[in-house]
């Protein structure tokens, strides 16, 4: 036994031993597990290069899970990768000047050697990187089967399009209309691409969230994106033409809408312009018609008119985004074309409106001022008739007072509506769906908010889409067996747009079908491909021949997952929607990927910077920053310690390069080692909470750690020594006292490691071992209590900590008498021990409390009653009088009420 707590040789020690023995290789179907298999999995990392406290947080998480229920039976397999794709390489390969491969390959090296100190149970043998062509072969052999069935296709669409870094972003990724990298004012495009049929899958997708133990305000946020609404589709009708022309100028206007290279069948058919409305009731409040800017009827209406021309341009700048459409200031122009209510025959005007999405339902809205607020402030700005045709709780809204109309279906009913006046809401609708799809022009619809899957991306570091373009055969399939097509690891992006475009042995070709010399195609998957479904080939290392093998109907689904909330939406969508294609051909046998999701807090630390002239922020770490207190020990302003000058303070926000408020494990570790970093990231709060970081907090957590060594070190020879077993029945009463409280606790870790609550498990910890400290290990049974109150102590830590565990499991005799704490079962409760003989009674006058009685465990109410009124409590309070009421609340309390 060391004399002296050393982190680095307890840990380094624990350490070896578990890599001689290759200690955490998960195998299918170990008999040494009775339960069977548990997968419990982190979000992969992109590989940044740097680890912090917060990334330690999260994979401490996934760690204690898998070694308590490793020692609960279990056969558990936590494994780890990279997320290695995307542009964050591609733009520090351009800063450094190298290949993202070499920046990304050295950064995984990194990272993996800070990872390996913490003692983190990882399955390496099973470790992958999605820019490893063995890996991303089969995301491209997986999209030529989704092409095959139409899943995958190819289309041109409006996109949010950055100027600077030359690439699609997502809706996400567009922020107040600028990029969220380059701060670039984001453009429309519309370009070609691939996309993947999700929406075909949305149904599914919103049906079977219901079964998944997932956090409930993940399951909404998804429910939310899906967006399932239940309304009407229906055709505004007639030729559409123009309000000011002559009869020949609307017959050419009508020649140029039929005319099939700018007219799309699916929104101009003979005539018609489809819209859908959830509020089909308020139809005949229907005073003009919006399109999308990108809507055919404005290409057509902008080819006689400039101006309108102009205004398309106009919105082109700006994303696609919802969130940032619903916020922009609503703009708008007539197309000087009008057509016929469906119901009425009233000529409605046509306008071009910006707050208008193409890329939802038919890219155009009738417009009802009443009862929409987006289109009642664009009928005030453009002085449109608005006309009510919902009362509401008998009450109609003029327009001055628009904003108190609120949407109460249950109680709205129509007028002004000729024969739907009085119709409550579903009435209403039903009656006018029924009246549309009589004259053929619509009919209820199911229609979602969910767009298509865009993984096409402009851009250089990411998985080859497998496709040749051929000047006869047009884009053709790379053939299976020329899979991979593989990414040249050794270009150098510059920043001037897509190096592949340049790279003739990458572009060069020959066509799979006629052998002519053609091109490669040089867009790249979006790097969410990556992550659907990479954690089904940590469950087929090695599989060369199959995406996935049995191995896979082995594993999953995943039992746990676990990451940040921030993947709450696309990463999770996109994994399940990739599952069930799987499942579809026949790949995978199970319908959803992850059995329960879990969403650990952030950790949080101050932020400090300078801003320059231009108002750019330079952000310091706190290792760079003193922070200056008051004569009353108050935080009183900050300054960096290289040149004394001051610094604002940021805020407390989640560690993060960006802000460089991060705190390195390395430094943690040297200081007070892996398992001090590993405590503190537990006991600093609830796991699915955020937590602040704390100096003096993990410095508390470190004298504790020091202390149970201490402690154990000190103990006599003989107590170290494996005992007798125990004999609870010769335990005299302190010592039955001190068991149950063990067994109590026991009980309760339990439970906590069961619902992830680890904080409350080391809080369970540092109680059982204040209860040794005070214990009286004198006489054989002493020894016997000490030996089973040390090994439980050092089960219920030893998931946390599970250095010092080994180290004191191993040099206390427990391996010799139990074997190694790593596959040591869990200790069982023992229900005797629970069992009390006394209570102790908490003693209340009037409600107040006085003090305590102790009763035997069997005690009836008479006997409790005599106890109290015999007690010192009740000698001093009644005063010579008798109490007027005895309340007695079981095994917790007695209230005396004079």
């Amino acid at each position: 036994m060391q004399k002296q707590y050393n982190p680095s040789e307890i840990e380094g020690a624990a350490q070896d031993h578990w890599r001689a023995i290759d200690a955490y290789r998960a195998i299918e179907h170990d008999p040494r597990f009775p339960k069977g298999k548990f997968y419990a999995c982190s979000m992969l990392p992109y590989p940044s290069g740097k680890l912090h406290m917060g990334h330690v947080r999260n994979y401490a998480i996934n760690d204690v899970m898998y070694r308590y229920l490793r020692m609960s039976g279990y056969n558990v397999m936590m494994p780890m990768g990279w997320d290695a794709f995307g542009l964050p390489a591609e733009n520090a390969a351009i800063d450094k000047g190298v290949a993202p491969s070499k920046w990304t390959y050295q950064n995984i090296a990194d990272m993996k050697a800070q990872m390996q100190p913490l003692g983190l149970a990882f399955d390496w043998n099973r470790e992958l990187a999605a820019c490893d062509p063995a890996y991303y072969k089969w995301n491209q052999w997986f999209f030529l089967k989704m092409l095959e069935c139409g899943i995958a296709y190819r289309k041109t669409q409006v996109v949010n399009w950055d100027p600077i870094d030359n690439t699609v972003l997502a809706n996400e990724q567009v922020i107040d209309g600028r990029g969220w990298r380059t701060n670039a004012l984001v453009e429309k495009r519309e370009i070609p691409g691939y996309y993947l049929a999700i929406s075909k899958y949305a149904d599914q997708l919103l049906e079977s969230l219901k079964d998944l133990g997932w956090p409930e305000r993940v399951k909404i946020m998804q429910e939310n994106w899906i967006g399932r609404s239940v309304g009407v589709r229906f055709a505004f009708t007639h030729q559409i033409h123009d309000l000011n022309a002559t009869s020949a100028d609307a017959t050419s206007a009508d020649a140029s809408l039929a005319d099939a290279s700018l007219a799309d069948a699916r929104l101009i058919d003979d005539g018609r312009l489809y819209v859908f409305t959830t509020r089909a009731d308020t139809i005949m409040g229907v005073t003009f018609v919006a399109v999308a800017p990108e809507h055919p009827l404005a290409t057509v209406a902008a080819q006689q008119n400039s101006q309108l021309a102009a205004f398309i341009e106009q919105c082109k700048k700006g994303g696609v985004a919802e969130a940032d459409i619903a916020t922009r200031e609503k703009e708008g122009r007539p197309t000087g074309l009008s057509v016929s209510h469906p119901l009425t025959g009233e000529a409605l005007p046509v306008w071009i409106g910006n707050y208008v999405l193409m890329s939802y339902g038919d890219g155009a809205v009738m417009g009802v001022p009443a009862h929409d607020e987006r289109d009642f402030a664009f009928a005030l700005k453009y002085q449109l008739p608005i006309r009510p045709v919902i009362d509401v709780k008998g009450q109609v809204y003029s327009n001055t007072d628009w904003q108190t109309w609120y949407e109460d279906k249950s109680t709205g009913t129509c007028i002004h509506s000729g024969k739907y006046d009085g119709l409550g809401y579903e009435a209403a609708v039903d009656s006018i769906a029924a009246d549309l799809q009589a004259l053929g022009l619509g009919e209820k619809k199911i229609q979602y908010r969910l767009r298509d899957w865009g993984i096409s991306r402009q851009r250089y570091w990411g998985t080859p889409i497998p496709i040749i373009h051929c000047p006869e055969h047009g884009a053709t399939p790379v053939p299976y067996a020329d899979l991979p097509v593989r990414l040249p690891d050794d270009l150098v992006p510059d920043g001037s747009g897509n190096p592949l475009n340049r790279d003739e042995r990458f572009l060069k070709c020959q066509c799979p079908i006629c052998g002519k010399p053609s091109r490669r195609e040089t867009d790249t998957m979006d790097t969410f491909v990556d992550s659907a479904w990479y954690y089904m080939r940590y469950c087929s290392p090695g599989s060369d021949n199959a995406m996935v093998d049995a191995r896979n109907d082995y594993w999953m689904p995943m039992d746990q997952y676990i990451g940040g909330i921030e993947h709450a939406v696309l990463h999770l969508l996109y994994a399940r929607f990739w599952t069930k294609v799987m499942r579809d051909l026949g790949l995978v046998k199970f319908d959803e990927p992850f059995s329960n999701l879990f969403t650990q807090g952030m950790l949080l630390n101050d932020s400090y910077y300078r801003e320059d002239a231009d108002g750019k922020k330079r952000w310091f770490y706190p290792t760079e920053v003193e922070v200056r207190y008051d004569d009353k020990g108050r935080p009183n302003g900050a300054v960096v310690r290289s040149d004394g000058e001051p610094v604002s303070l940021g805020g407390i926000e989640k560690m993060s390069k960006s802000k460089n408020n991060v705190v390195e494990p390395g430094a943690i570790i040297a200081q007070y080692g892996a398992d001090t970093a590993r405590l503190y990231s537990m006991f600093a709060g609830p796991p699915d909470q955020s937590a602040a970081w704390s100096d003096s907090g993990v410095e508390g957590c470190f004298r504790f750690l020091r202390r149970l060594w201490n402690y154990a070190q000190a103990l006599p020879a003989h107590l170290r020594a494996p005992s007798a077993p125990l004999d609870a029945s010769k335990l005299d009463e302190p010592a039955r006292a001190l068991r149950r409280e063990v067994h109590l606790v026991l009980k309760q870790a339990e439970f906590d490691y069961q619902r992830l609550q680890y904080n409350t498990v080391v809080s369970a910890g540092m109680k059982i071992f204040n209860a040794i400290e005070a214990g009286d290990w004198e006489g054989p049974q002493g020894h016997s209590l000490l030996r089973e109150s040390f090994s439980i102590l050092l089960c219920v830590l030893y998931p946390v900590v599970p250095h010092i565990g080994h180290g004191l499991w191993t040099e206390l005799g427990f391996e010799r008498e139990h074997g190694d704490i790593l596959d040591v079962r869990w200790p069982q409760v023992d229900a005797q021990a629970l069992v009390q003989s006394e209570l102790e009674l908490v003693l209340q006058v009037n409600g107040k409390l006085r003090g305590a009685v102790k009763v035997a465990a069997d005690a009836t109410r008479e006997a409790i009653e005599q106890a109290v009124l015999g007690s010192e409590v009740f000698a001093k309070y009644s005063d010579g009088r008798a109490a007027k009421k005895i309340i007695v609340v079981p095994g917790r309390l007695v209230n005396l009420v004079f």
